[in-house]
């Protein structure tokens, strides 16, 4: 089945975004509109919420497909075989001490140096190994060194490690990679523009437990969420709380993505004007609609994400809706 016969949703009957609103006081502050969408791993729409078509940039929702030429060339093999090493590539983390470690330890089995990371040093920072993309720059250099690979562009959008990851990312959306398009991202790798139902697609098969190299890295993000974000950010709190239920990897503006592990379905978010707060509200709205957690800890993720300070709160309006073309 070519891809895009998967998608062709955009004549069908309108359902409308959701909405996130900030209440200061009772009284209406901000509103912001947010897309979503739900598929299964044959790229099917199966419910969705505004435009499952719209194109935006994944951004670092993405690192767990770059990763797999990490474990697929046999880095990961190399280092160890260490789930945190895998953790660590799939990371936007908060730039610790015990992050940067990490990200350290994945170059020294590699017997690579910090200085051939081409992150940036972060504001305030003093080494590229504090930049919240450090473990995946570390694992595209063990890569490198793996399949002999020149170092010192490893950032360019026509080296073999990043022509790898658009051919793996292509395989798995059902198109030739060479038609995706790509851009730098902030830390200077290149990310991919994509329909934010391919997005939904990627994370399916991510939780699928279906390809190998795959399960190894949804295994070792939801062994290790501490190093995927860090303490208290969404990311780590909904796989730590979900008790290996849900993976979940943002993005930068308003990217969310999060696939039902063992269920082959995946669910991505776009906030128009890429406010993270509202993103995590939604999300947060739909796990509950789809209820792949408890109530519980919905009721405890809630507590923490939808009342950003005394008198303040995020309220959400709309749900998903069933595709009505879906068999």
């Amino acid at each position: 089945m070519s891809f895009s016969s998967s998608f062709s949703t955009s004549q069908r009957p309108g359902v409308p975004p959701l909405e996130v609103r900030l209440l200061r006081g009772g009284s209406l502050e901000s509103v912001h509109r947010v897309h979503a969408v739900v598929c299964d791993q044959r790229g099917r729409v199966l419910m969705r919420a505004g435009d499952p078509q719209r194109l935006s940039f994944v951004r670092s929702a993405l690192k767990p497909f770059q990763a797999q030429v990490f474990v697929a060339c046999g880095a990961a093999d190399q280092a160890g075989n260490d789930d945190r090493s895998l953790a660590i590539a799939c990371a936007s983390h908060a730039g610790t001490p015990a992050h940067a470690r990490e990200a350290f330890k994945l170059l020294w089995n590699a017997d690579l140096e910090t200085d051939q990371l081409q992150c940036p040093i972060p504001k305030g920072g003093t080494s590229p190994l504090e930049h919240n993309c450090s473990g995946k720059h570390a694992a595209f250099l063990a890569s490198c060194r793996r399949m002999h690979w020149p170092l010192e562009s490893y950032l360019q959008p026509d080296h073999p490690l990043q022509q790898q990851v658009l051919k793996q990312v292509g395989d798995l959306l059902g198109m030739p990679g060479a038609e995706l398009v790509t851009a730098r991202d902030d830390c200077g790798a290149p990310t991919l523009q994509l329909q934010l139902a391919q997005m939904a697609l990627l994370f399916a098969h991510l939780g699928a437990s279906e390809q190998a190299d795959l399960e190894r890295l949804s295994r070792a993000m939801l062994a290790h969420p501490e190093l995927v974000a860090g303490e208290g950010r969404f990311d780590t709190e909904v796989m730590r709380r979900g008790h290996g239920q849900v993976i979940s990897k943002g993005g930068a503006e308003g990217i969310q993505c999060l696939s039902r592990v063992g269920e082959g379905l995946g669910l991505a978010i776009k906030v128009e004007d890429g406010a993270s707060r509202a993103k995590h509200a939604v999300a947060l709205h739909l796990l509950k609609q789809l209820d792949w957690l408890t109530p519980l800890t919905l009721e405890e993720l809630s507590q923490q994400y939808l009342v950003p300070s005394d008198g303040v709160s995020l309220k959400v309006g709309g749900e998903l809706r069933f595709d009505a073309t879906t068999p």
